[in-house]
């Protein structure tokens, strides 16, 4: 928990702490560190997403196989941002596995929706480890990269995330059933973040409102936003502000919806299980309940093939033209040479079209 931790608060992109990031990054790192790990106890000791990003992972290779001879075989390897396995550690078993000679790799993100403080933050390390172990300019021609850098109105995704509502609606007596609140949470950002023209709030609401469509408006809704940290100020509401203040208002029947996680993790099974879902229920909300998480879901693992399959057969660097474009207030320019550098990557390989200018 304690690495896990320093090298979350020690990122920029995710919790800009300013000139004093270096001292109190792991100033808070060191105080949440038993809070934290009081709360992995209580879910079983550790986090799934491992087990279940190698499961879906392993599964959309194997329908990849199938479905595309002519790419295959495709391979999975896993990085994190802040947990094994690491970039660097992913990156040096590639190499390893012979793909520094103008092999294809795919970075596909599993955040669904774009932020400069997830996948942005991931692809700024991606970038930093291939400069410091293949350079900018390989002998033998080096990974060839292209990115999968959002995804989060893929019909597939919001079948998936339609089906796990109707599943858990369907817990309820049908007189019931179309009061019943849905409440989407989502990680929040620092309002820092957001006030820089960070995407991730209008792609996550984008998200939601392809799953309601899908859902034909039948049940009221809110979006929220869960998991501040710290005392400046974040993006809200706070999801456990919102489900407490409803029940209050008489709405004791709601369903949490996790609309930016694609698998369980310490913010599902504690946080809304045991924090947000315990606390409305002590309020009288009896008919709290929470959505399944996408885990090991055929529909959303087939969504994955899909989405890979299409970016191997289109040819591109990126799978949207976004990823070429920073923020209005971005000042970074790790930001603006990891975009650089990603959208011409095809380029370079000499598969692509013209260059790109990012500035």
């Amino acid at each position: 928990v304690g690495p896990f931790l320093s090298r979350l608060f020690a990122d920029a992109d995710l919790i800009p702490l300013g000139r004093l990031q270096s001292y109190l990054g792991p100033l808070i790192s060191r105080r949440r560190t038993p809070k934290i790990q009081v709360q992995y106890a209580a879910i079983g000791g550790g986090s799934p997403i491992r087990k279940w990003s190698e499961h879906q992972s392993a599964e959309m290779c194997a329908i990849l196989d199938a479905r595309h001879p002519e790419s295959a075989p495709h391979k999975p390897y896993l990085a994190f941002r802040y947990a094994d396995p690491l970039t660097e550690e992913m990156y040096t078993k590639l190499l390893e596995d012979g793909f520094g000679k103008q092999g294809r790799a795919v970075a596909f993100t599993q955040y669904p929706q774009y932020s400069c403080s997830t996948t942005g933050s991931s692809l700024n390390e991606l970038w930093k480890w291939r400069m410091r172990l293949e350079g900018k300019e390989p002998e033998n021609g080096g990974v060839q990269w292209s990115v999968i850098d959002r995804w989060g109105t893929h019909p597939g995704l919001v079948e998936a995330f339609a089906q796990n509502i109707e599943a858990q609606l369907a817990t309820y007596p049908e007189e019931e059933r179309k009061d019943v609140v849905l409440i989407f949470s989502a990680h929040s950002l620092p309002m820092s973040v957001v006030n820089r023209g960070d995407t991730y709030p209008s792609e996550v609401a984008a998200t939601v409102a392809a799953v309601l469509s899908r859902l034909q408006h039948r049940n009221p809704s809110r979006l929220s936003w869960q998991s501040q940290v710290g005392p400046s100020a974040w993006l809200g509401a706070q999801t456990s502000d919102t489900v407490t203040s409803y029940v209050k208002k008489g709405h004791k029947n709601q369903i949490l919806i996790p609309i930016a996680f694609t698998s369980d993790h310490i913010e599902t099974l504690f946080e809304l299980d045991q924090e947000v879902i315990h606390e409305a229920r002590e309020l009288g909300g009896h008919g709290v309940k929470r959505a399944e998480s996408l885990n090991g879901s055929r529909v959303f693992i087939e969504a994955l093939a899909d989405v890979a399959g299409a970016h191997l057969r289109g040819g591109k660097a990126c799978s949207s033209r976004q990823l070429g474009m920073r923020c209005q207030g971005c000042k970074s320019e790790r930001c603006l040479e990891q975009k650089r550098f990603f959208v011409n990557t095809m380029r370079r390989g000499g598969d692509g079209d013209e260059e790109v200018v990012v500035r």
